[in-house]
């Protein structure tokens, strides 16, 4: 009964187009890559701030739990799901509007609904000379979303939360709360300067349930007068360690601003190509040799390292200087990539024609181009392509564009472990992983990020058949098991799935104490997303 009274108050305030609980919605809403997807009471799409405040004001007068989501993409963590059934989506998707744009200072304002794609195409549009950091996962994520997750792109910028200046939030109670000197009436040093005064407040709503974030500022890299790519290889596992440890002293000291990534084989294959179940013949995990023969299709070793240098020309050959004398001693392979290079790849890769290696050179001279583009923020969906291995119907006919991995029926779940940005902790994590990996017969996907000065995140990959019974079970026994395995050896995750949110609580823990009670002080009915991030989790 409060339910439906709930209903009928928010068709009356948004309109029965905005307020939907018809099967086909809840089941779209429903879709998830991992293997714990759960079902809406109903989705709601407000448009603005006070809308949000007044279906706010209706769920405590019903006690009717919300979700908010920006797009619904979190693949691999939970995607458009809420902790448990019967709560009603918030979808802040139609609040895509960017409200302020600062060419001078840098930055913008947006609301939870701009995505990655939008805000790319604005700031070209207007011709601001502003590069926006991008994450590879395509064009029409949110980028709030992903902020509030902290999660983090490939720029100097990538580390995203670090660059948040200002939010509003709409309370459990219906307030809106104005962070850092937002509050302050005339303020014009909100989006300058993160902090305000007081407690800095900002953190509390990333990862958590305590508000709904309806606009942040968000900086913006300035353009810069060169841009070089650079890919680093090793044949053999052991060999990234040193390599590793060489790179850390130029992340350190800033030589290398921009995040790097470190993927191994099976992340760069699966990039490029799909679970081949003729050759394989329905093995798993991949066959050793058919794994070599992949690998060196792809030229390419057991690990491959990606990242960016930018700056002036100077200061961009400067760099270059420093990572040619860093990994010196070591076994990798480096490369530099640059605009010219490119050009002309492509144009012998033309003039080659349909020949093996015309077809293999213009194929890296598109990832090459793509690399470019999310360098300089303009995102491509082609590095979803790892969450269609083990999709029978292989990548859709017109991917990359609108990749949608929870759409496309993709099984896929993510443990994301923070290491010290060690050789040693990379390879002890490894050693830790595939095993779990080959016991439940998956291909060990990882990449590890640089993510700031000291820290390796790491994003481990169970990529499976979900239309496979038995092997959806094996995905969940597997992404379980190395869940606990990474806990047990102190390699916390930095962000988790929703069935791994209960699990977080190891008991008798005052920090999830604390965020209980926080919780209690904020929201005292628990309206907003109960069971994410609380230290009480619902699904198991």
């Amino acid at each position: 009964m409060a339910a439906a009274e709930a209903l009928r108050a928010w068709r009356s305030l948004l309109g029965d187009e905005r307020v939907l609980d018809d099967a086909a919605t809840l089941h779209r809403y429903a879709a998830s890559t991992s293997s714990c997807s759960t079902r809406p009471l109903a989705v709601l799409r407000p448009r603005s701030t006070p809308e949000v405040q007044e279906l706010v004001r209706i769920a405590a007068a019903h006690g009717t739990p919300l979700y908010p989501i920006s797009t619904g993409r979190n693949w691999g963590y939970g995607d458009a799901c809420a902790p448990s059934d019967g709560q009603v989506i918030v979808d802040l998707g139609g609040m895509n509007r960017i409200l302020e744009a600062s060419a001078e200072l840098a930055y913008v304002v947006i609301e939870p609904g701009v995505t990655q794609g939008q805000l790319s195409a604005y700031l070209r549009e207007h011709g601001l000379p502003m590069w926006m950091d991008s994450t590879g996962a395509g064009p029409d994520t949110s980028l709030m979303g992903n902020i509030l997750e902290r999660g983090f792109g490939h720029s100097p910028y990538g580390n995203r939360f670090a660059n948040v200046a200002g939010m509003r939030i709409v309370l459990a109670s219906g307030e809106v709360l104005d962070t850092g000197f937002g509050h302050f009436p005339g303020a014009v040093n909100q989006r300058v300067f993160p902090y305000g005064i007081g407690p800095y407040l900002d953190g509390l709503f990333t990862q958590s349930s305590f508000g709904i974030v309806t606009s942040l500022g968000l900086w913006l890299m300035p353009k810069t007068e060169a841009l070089n790519h650079f890919l680093c290889g090793v044949a053999e596992h052991e060999d990234i360690a040193p390599v590793v440890d060489a790179l850390r002293p130029l992340r350190m000291d800033g030589t290398l601003r921009s995040i790097l990534h470190i993927g191994n084989d099976m992340r760069v294959i699966s990039g490029g190509a799909v679970y081949p179940r003729d050759k394989a013949g329905g093995a798993l995990p991949l066959p050793q040799a058919l794994r070599r023969e992949m690998r060196a299709a792809a030229g390419i070793g057991a690990w491959t390292v990606s990242g960016a240098l930018y700056g002036s020309k100077a200061q961009v050959a400067a760099a270059r200087a420093a990572l040619r004398k860093a990994l010196r001693p070591t076994r990798a392979s480096l490369r530099f990539l640059d605009e010219g290079k490119l050009d002309l790849a492509g144009r012998v890769g033309k003039l080659l024609g349909n020949t093996t290696a015309g077809r293999k050179l213009r194929a890296n001279v598109q990832l090459g181009r793509s690399l470019f583009e999310m360098n300089r923020g303009v995102p491509n969906g082609r590095f979803l392509a790892g969450a269609y291995w083990r999709r029978r119907a292989g990548l859709p006919p017109d991917f990359p564009e609108h990749a949608n991995p929870a759409q496309d029926n993709c099984g896929m779940l993510w443990v994301s472990p923070i290491l010290p940005m060690r050789g040693d902790d990379l390879l002890r994590l490894h050693r830790l992983a595939e095993p779990i990996f080959h016991k439940h017969g998956f291909d060990l996907f990882v990449t590890f990020s640089m993510i700031n000065e000291r820290a390796l995140g790491g994003v481990l990959t169970v990529a499976y058949d979900k239309e496979d019974a038995e092997e959806v079970e094996r995905a969940r026994a597997c992404y379980s098991e190395l869940f606990e395995a990474i806990m047990q050896a102190g390699y916390i995750p930095y962000r988790v799935g929703l069935q791994s949110m209960a699990r977080l609580d190891r008991g008798g823990d005052s920090y999830w104490q604390t965020v209980a009670r926080l919780k209690a002080a904020l929201d005292p009915q628990g309206l907003i997303a109960p069971g994410r991030y609380d230290g009480r989790g619902i699904k198991a």
